[in-house]
């Protein structure tokens, strides 16, 4: 007890003196996650518009792949990806392995259905009716799709928000794509793991505490957006 009582006290002094190898960490993490986040929301959010918009055939069957994409393994994802950017691989020759893009690559796949499946929802808990209005005052059907994404736009932004935080707390595609090298690709999570294994459990705890802090603001503000949007 008194352990993990002294690793606590340590751990907290060490965030709050903004320790250099600390803040080394969590900003490549910040970096990678917003930078992941960014792509899949530039991806998955007009692809979301699009499939709740449009009916074709095979809508189910694309909807329900994408929602067993929401639980797929990020070590799945990671071994994809390595072999494709491997040096064997398709994309060998552009070396991304073990870099951040590489890190980018496998974080924007792991969560681009997220916020695909996510804005789907928001746009279809949104009244029947805003879209037959827009409809019948002139609108087309790109200026009836602005209306509901302005009438949408908690949901999806609390689908990035929780898209962020599925990557934030990622480990499988950070330690294999990435390496874990230290100021370059060491994210909170492959650090913690790094130092765990080396029995040293101050700067783990530190990382962990952060990490949680920044869980519990995502889902505050998860919460907050949901409400939001709800009515």
């Amino acid at each position: 007890m008194d352990f993990l009582l002294d690793s606590l006290v340590s751990a907290v002094l060490m965030a709050i003196s903004f320790d250099k190898e600390l803040i080394e960490i969590v900003w490549v993490s910040l970096r990678v996650s917003s930078s992941s986040t960014a792509l899949a929301s530039i991806i998955g959010v007009p692809l979301g518009i699009f499939i709740a918009f449009e009916n074709f055939r095979g809508k189910r069957l694309l909807i329900t792949i994408l929602n067993t994409m929401l639980a797929l393994p990020t070590v799945a994802i990671g071994l994809f990806v390595y072999a494709l950017i491997s040096r064997r691989g398709i994309f060998g020759p552009l070396d991304l392995l073990y870099s951040q893009k590489a890190i980018i690559i496998g974080q924007v796949i792991l969560i681009t259905p997220v916020i695909i499946t996510f804005t789907i929802a928001a746009i279809n808990h949104i009244d029947e009716r805003y879209r037959k209005t827009a409809m019948t005052l002139g609108a087309n059907r790109r200026q009836t799709a602005i209306v509901i994404f302005l009438e949408a736009r908690y949901g999806i932004i609390a689908a990035i928000v929780a898209a962020f935080g599925r990557v934030i707390s990622e480990i499988g595609i950070s330690m294999m794509l990435g390496g874990n090298a230290r100021g370059f690709t060491r994210t909170i999570t492959t650090a913690m793991a790094l130092e765990y294994d080396k029995g040293e459990f101050v700067l783990a705890v530190a990382l962990g505490i952060i990490l949680i802090t920044i869980s519990f603001g995502l889902n505050l503000l998860f919460h907050v957006l949901q409400g939001r949007g709800s009515k």
